[in-house]
């Protein structure tokens, strides 16, 4: 084909790509490794690792709890000063801050980074879920990491270069003012073996447009079925697009929205050779905080489906420079309120706040 593989066909890397390193981004900074429904999909936990849920937990428990103990834990809130931290308001509701880097994106220039910020909320009925991306270059205020590193104005996701989880936890509470109860940390590069456990992925793309890494596929417009390299290859673009980053996040948000839709209808309970993989590989694409069972979560959040999940991003102004460094502006007069209600479980101000971001 001329322009490359074309994207579509089954079966035949900020993400999911890295974005722009400067900097502020010290590669040398620390980092941790980047590792369903009385038959019914667990949406949330799907975002990272599917699980089966209560009617196949009773027969498949001993299994599951076989594969969490398998799944890399890393140290989340060590060195997060408890003093700094945000105080519970709405005791239930779950917050997860997640974290996804790219391993083997073709854009990589080396170190420790989050190219994927999204705060999940999870309200204390467990009836929905919103999830909210923080784009990677939003300029806040990082605090001083006990390493000396940080104390100054940067890129968000600079907090992960300087200091691993707990500084980039800690940016988050003072950013948000939202408390994190639980961390999970995706290496998206691992999403392309979860999407072909699944036999592909559909997504729809806005326009015509060709990836620029190799083999240069090119996606149609409209609706087409894709296959784990081509859907993560998708998931990376945004040069092609005016607005960079903010496509690259909805696309993003696509890719998790299509994974889910396609797990609650694909099957995979009645096909043990696709839910072995299914599982095997969602596992080992994550990594979660010391305290956080996966198998828990998975029947407590067994009843959310699909349209449960509300697609968010973070109130910005604009895009703009300090100094040399190109950089998101967030808008502290809409941001305010939207995590004050996020912070309260206020579910329905979230959404309507949340339309402004």
């Amino acid at each position: 084909m001329s322009s490359g593989e074309q994207a579509g066909a089954i079966p035949p890397e900020e993400a999911l790509p890295t974005g722009d390193t400067d900097a502020s981004e010290n590669p040398d900074g620390p980092a941790a490794k980047p590792r369903r429904r009385g038959l019914r999909i667990t949406l949330i936990v799907l975002l990272v690792l599917s699980l089966v849920g209560v009617g196949a937990v009773v027969a498949s428990g001993l299994y599951l709890k076989s594969v969490e103990s398998d799944i890399e834990r890393v140290d989340a809130f060590d060195n997060v000063p408890e003093e700094t931290r945000p105080e519970v308001v709405a005791k239930g509701a779950l917050n997860i801050l997640i974290l996804g880097s790219d391993s083997r994106d073709p854009e990589s220039t080396g170190g420790s980074r989050a190219d994927t910020i999204i705060l999940a909320h999870v309200p204390k009925d467990r009836s929905a879920a919103q999830l909210v991306s923080i784009p990677r270059d939003t300029w806040v205020a990082v605090p001083r990491s006990k390493e000396g590193r940080g104390g100054r104005d940067a890129k968000i996701n600079a907090a992960y270069a300087w200091g691993g989880l707990p500084l980039m936890v800690q940016t988050v509470e003072q950013y948000t003012k939202v408390r994190i109860d639980h961390v999970m940390l995706v290496d998206f590069a691992g999403f392309t073996e979860i999407i072909d456990a699944l036999g592909g992925i559909d997504i729809t793309s806005e326009k015509r447009f060709t990836s620029i890494h190799p083999p240069f596929r090119t996606f149609e417009q409209g609706k087409q079925r894709l296959d784990g390299a081509a859907a993560l290859d998708f998931s990376r673009q945004r040069k092609q697009f005016a607005d960079g980053d903010f496509t690259r996040i909805k696309h993003q948000q696509q890719v998790i929205k299509a994974i889910l839709d396609k797990a609650a209808s694909g099957g995979i309970l009645t096909n043990p050779s696709r839910l072995n993989s299914f599982v095997r590989a969602t596992s080992n694409a994550v990594s979660v905080d010391r305290s956080m069972s996966l198998v828990d979560m998975a029947m407590e959040l067994r009843g959310l489906r699909g349209n449960d999940l509300t697609f968010m991003t973070n109130p910005t102004k604009g895009t703009g420079r300090v100094g040399s460094e190109s950089v998101v502006f967030a808008d502290p007069d809409k941001t305010a309120p939207f995590y004050d209600a996020i912070r309260r479980d206020a579910v329905d101000e979230i959404l309507r706040t949340g339309k402004s971001g």
